[in-house]
């Protein structure tokens, strides 16, 4: 018994000893983007005064695990404050996110959601180094493959000219912009709307506008429809057919002869259109008929409380707008 945990003591301590130090490790991070072709000097001033974070790391192993209510997490993500100031920024912007929305065939409110949720309309996008930050996490192993994806997409970005490196900063994990894209999803569906030669979502709002829509439209959204409603559900209600997979959605007409109802007890539309039931929490949460557009919102982000978020604060923005614009009485 003694030798064999002296041969595991062995063991482990050549896997420590393994381990190279950060700067070795940057050291190897250069030579591999040298050998994917960038000119050694672009690759040094990328990583010029790169540094190890420590609570990059922290916040990607510590991550809160603690369970909220879809109706506390609306009531944070989605507070009053945040649908006026998403009616304003509306307003403010009505004419660059009209001719957005046009262009892509995505409805604007659903611009703007996503951009409050992610962001907060621009104001929060965070202060990493975002090459320190990607090289950080691939250090520390634990998703070393993805992160170094993410590292060397960011080395593209930089090489092509989108942002300086003094301004090129995002998330603990990487995420960058008013749209918090990460660097390949940055590469897929970041735009140049207003073709000035740069894919802006740090400080222009077209870019960030058409690049919020462009991911929508690439991935499935469809203007015609909107993203779901809150409904109820009667009693005894077979709550095996509540889900997000394909083979469990059926016709608004399907739902309505299982007995779904409008949140307010009316009947549901009329229109030939597939649904989805979901309860986020469970029966005695909120419960909605999801339609497609809630399928690409989950490719945008997997929470059904992420995608519920987005989807209420477009509805509020809908409603805000039209109080605006109501005749006085």
């Amino acid at each position: 018994m003694r030798v064999l945990l002296t041969a595991m003591l062995s063991v482990l301590s050549l896997a420590a000893v393994a381990k190279p130090s950060f700067d070795e490790y940057v050291s190897a991070l250069k030579k591999e983007a040298i050998e994917k072709g960038y000119e050694s000097s672009f690759v040094e001033q990328a990583f010029e005064g790169i540094e190890y974070h420590k609570r990059a790391v922290s916040s990607d192993k510590n991550q809160p695990e603690f369970k909220l209510t879809l109706d506390r997490y609306l009531n944070t993500r989605v507070p009053d404050w945040k649908v006026q100031q998403a009616i304003e920024h509306y307003q403010e912007n009505k004419a660059l996110l009209s001719e957005v929305g046009q262009h892509f065939g995505v409805q604007p409110r659903f611009i703007v959601a996503l951009w409050g949720n992610e962001s907060n309309f621009g104001r929060i996008t965070g202060s990493y180094p975002v090459i320190s930050a990607l090289a950080t996490l691939a250090y520390d192993g634990r998703r070393e493959t993805l992160f170094k994806r993410q590292l060397f997409a960011a080395l593209q970005i930089l090489d092509e000219g989108h942002i300086t490196k003094a301004d090129f900063e995002g998330s603990w994990a990487g995420a960058m912009g008013q749209s918090q894209f990460m660097p390949t999803s940055f590469l897929a569906y970041a735009y140049d709307f207003d073709e000035d030669g740069k894919k802006d979502i740090w400080n222009n709002k077209a870019d960030v506008f058409a690049s919020i829509a462009n991911y929508l439209k690439s991935v499935g959204w469809d203007s015609t429809q909107t993203w779901g409603r809150q409904v109820t559900i009667p009693e005894g209600f077979d709550l095996s057919l509540a889900g997000l997979k394909k083979s469990k959605m059926r016709s608004l007409t399907e739902w309505q002869e299982l007995g779904v109802r409008r949140y307010d007890g009316s009947d549901l539309p009329t229109r030939d259109m597939q649904a989805s039931l979901i309860m986020p929490d469970d029966e005695n949460g909120r419960i909605y008929l999801v339609y497609n557009n809630f399928h690409t919102l989950m490719n945008w982000n997997r929470s059904t409380y992420f995608g519920s978020a987005v989807g209420y604060l477009s509805d509020r923005i809908k409603l805000g707008l039209q109080d605006i614009d109501a005749p006085a009485p």
